[in-house]
Parts: C-alpha cells; sequence; structure tokens
C-alpha cells in the first residue's frame, strides 16, 4: 500500500514532508516522480489534472485535502467505484468565518470605498450601517455556513440561513426547501453564499435569485465561482439593485486580466484564499483514513455520491 499526492499547486513536497514527519514509514510519491502506481490506494488530490485518477488500479480511496470536492465530480475519467473522502477542519471554518467577518464589517464601514478614494485623492464622507440595521442571510448552513452564522451572531448581527434540508442553529433563523427561499432573500441585506457546488447549485446566484434581496442588498461568494452567473451580477450593479459585492472564488482562477470584475468599482475581490486548509489539522485525518484502508474499516467523512457532497 502506498499514497500518491496529486495536485498542480507547487505544494506537494509541502505535503509529502508533512506526511512523512509524521509517520516515516509511509511511502508516499509526487504523481510527477517515478513511482509504482500498482501500489498506490490512496490518492490525496487537490484539483488533479483529469484523467490522472485513471492510471491507479488498486486505488481504494480519493482524498481530498480541502472540504471542498465538486472538482472530483467534474473529472468524467474518475473511477466511480472509489469511495471519497473530504476534510472537516475545525481551522477551515472558523478562517472562513473570520474572513465572513472582516468583509462585512469593511462593508458597513465603507472601507473598500474609502480605499478607491484614496488613491483617487477624493476626501468624501460616506454614510454608514450599524451591525444592528442589517440582516445577514448564509447560503448553505454545512460546517462552515452553521459556524459561521454562530459567529455571527455573537457579534450582535441578526442572521438567518437556508439549506437544502432543515437545520437548528441557535439565534438563528433558519429556512429550508424551495419554498422558503424566496422569504429568506428578500429580507436579507447581506447574502453570504457557503453551498456546495452541485450540478443543482451551479449558477444558483443569477438574476432571478439576486433580484429577490433587498435594494442595495451586498453579495459576499465564498463558496465556488460556478454559483455565479458573472453577467447577472454585474448587470444587477450597474443597474443600482445591489450595491456591491466581495467575491473570493471564480470561474477560471487565478482570475483572467481582461475579465470585467478586476476594475469594477463595486466588486472587491481576494484570491480563494479566504479559507485554506492547515497541514498540520488535517494530516491526521488523512492518516486515520489510510489506516482504517489498512484494516478494511469505514472511512471517515466520506462525500455522498448521490448528492455530491
Amino acid at each position: 500500500m502506498a499514497i500518491v499526492i496529486i495536485r498542480q499547486d507547487n505544494k506537494i513536497i509541502l505535503w509529502k514532508n508533512a506526511l512523512l514527519k509524521a509517520n516515516s514509514t509511509l511511502k508516499v510519491y509526487s504523481y510527477l516522480e517515478d513511482h509504482p502506481k500498482d501500489e498506490i490506494t490512496m490518492a490525496i488530490i487537490w484539483k488533479h489534472p483529469p484523467g490522472s485518477l485513471s492510471n491507479y488500479p488498486n486505488l481504494k480511496c480519493i482524498a481530498s485535502a480541502g472540504a471542498g470536492v465538486d472538482y472530483i465530480f467534474e473529472d468524467p475519467t474518475r473511477p466511480t467505484n472509489v469511495p471519497i473522502t473530504r476534510i472537516v477542519d475545525p481551522f477551515l471554518a472558523s478562517d472562513m468565518s473570520e474572513h465572513v467577518l472582516a468583509v462585512i464589517l469593511a462593508h458597513l464601514k465603507n472601507l473598500n470605498a474609502y480605499r478607491l478614494n484614496q488613491v483617487e485623492n477624493v476626501w468624501q464622507p460616506l454614510e454608514y450601517l450599524r451591525i444592528k440595521d442589517v440582516t445577514v442571510g448564509i447560503l448553505g448552513l454545512g460546517e462552515l455556513g452553521a459556524l459561521t452564522a454562530s459567529d455571527l451572531t455573537r457579534v450582535g448581527f441578526n442572521v438567518q440561513g437556508w439549506s437544502r434540508s432543515k437545520k437548528d442553529i441557535k439565534n438563528v433563523n433558519t429556512y429550508s426547501g424551495k419554498e422558503a427561499l424566496s422569504e429568506f432573500l428578500k429580507s436579507s441585506d447581506i447574502l453570504v453564499c457557503l453551498l456546495p457546488l452541485t450540478p443543482e447549485t451551479e449558477g444558483f446566484l443569477n438574476k432571478d435569485l439576486l433580484a429577490q434581496l433587498p435594494k442595495n442588498g451586498y453579495i459576499i461568494n465564498v463558496a465556488r465561482g460556478g454559483h455565479l452567473v458573472d453577467g447577472d451580477l454585474l448587470m444587477l450593479l450597474d443597474n443600482g439593485h445591489l450595491s456591491g459585492a466581495c467575491l473570493d472564488v471564480y470561474h477560471t482562477e487565478p482570475l483572467p486580466q481582461a475579465h470585467p470584475f478586476w476594475n469594477h468599482k463595486k466588486i472587491h475581490m481576494t484570491p480563494h484564499y479566504a479559507s485554506v486548509s492547515d497541514t498540520n489539522s488535517v494530516i491526521p485525518q488523512l492518516l486515520e483514513n489510510y489506516k482504517r484502508l489498512h484494516n478494511n474499516e469505514e472511512l471517515n467523512h466520506k462525500v455522498d455520491m448521490a448528492n455530491g457532497y
């Protein structure tokens, strides 16, 4: 049995060293080096090259190195009979919550507008909002969404959440199902997308949905670029229905230089770094599942293949 690491972000050596530091007896390979493909039983991956998973005849587990797994389902050549696992990392959730809080406070106090004005030597005081003035709506109440919602309530925000199935979160007004979506949207002054990306949620943030938000609504997308219809967002920003957006994720990453988001004054961009898996907290989960694989035991954090998350 052996592990292969498949990534395209120059972090293979970092992950390999972390695994070997935790257990020096492991057989761990980069997919870029010569390695015995028939010995590989676990692939630890992040946004792998399509087709690369089909090289391992004895693969028994595809382990995403992050919380997201949508990119795996987008690979039509992946072995469909191999279970997929995902990371459940408390740092991932708390980092996301902190990012969302920072973005919301910057929006309420006009910090992004003031930064643009500074560059242009413009002195223009702007009316600001207070925490009590807005309702934050969270789309998606999984691990990240639930913690973000709870943390925002502790700061004093009025928070509501929507998910496919009913969730109960203290001090959070929750909605579920398509029939409750419109009611949720019409009272969400700030909308935070933390949905999983599935065929059902692709293009979810479109003009029909975003137009149901209150006038001057604000959008934060920290889930996946595929949730957003870019042109619809631009239209609603330009016609004044939405006051702005903060985006951390995009259809193509890095975002192409010609994309209109770069120079739009109502859009604040971050480079898909709102929340990143911490290697030291993730490695024990991966090694536990590798041990379970050895012992023919049930894997932790398995992905529901039907739902795609």
